[in-house]
């Protein structure tokens, strides 16, 4: 049914992604679907990576680790912006075009934070393709 999925990841808070990745990993190894990590940095360092390019080497590791632990195919995708949090809800449905995926499996944020913009419902609502949120650790 899937043959590859996208899962949006902020490396800086990847431990609140528990749940998230373990629904996607599990929808992979279901449909022998390959995964892809996607993540947004700046050009201005950041508390995960000085440069975009060590932002990719750090993304690719997490793949790897991933792949590793679930026993799935898995790869890499660096996205750098100018300004992420303005640009990473359009640079997400774009890359989901750009690299094939037909499902996106997003971590979400609880509904009560308030403070926090509703990436997940954005994207849910301008991808081409079906999008699976998921909240909670």
């Amino acid at each position: 049914m899937y043959t590859h999925i996208m899962i949006p990841v902020d490396l800086a808070h990847a431990d609140r992604l528990d749940r998230a990745l373990k629904t996607g990993a599990d929808i992979a190894r279901l449909y022998g679907a390959k995964v892809t990590y996607v993540g947004v940095t700046g050009v201005q360092p950041s508390k995960v990576a000085h440069t975009p390019e060590e932002y990719a080497r750090k993304l690719s590791e997490f793949a790897r680790g991933q792949a590793s632990a679930y026993g799935i195919e898995a790869g890499s995708k660096p996205i750098t912006a100018h300004d992420p949090a303005v640009e990473i809800d359009h640079m997400l449905v774009d890359t989901a075009d750009e690299i094939g995926a037909d499902l996106i499996v997003a971590g979400t944020h609880d509904p009560h934070a308030f403070d926090w913009p509703s990436h997940g419902g954005k994207l849910a609502s301008h991808a081409h393709v079906s999008v699976l949120l998921v909240r909670g650790h």
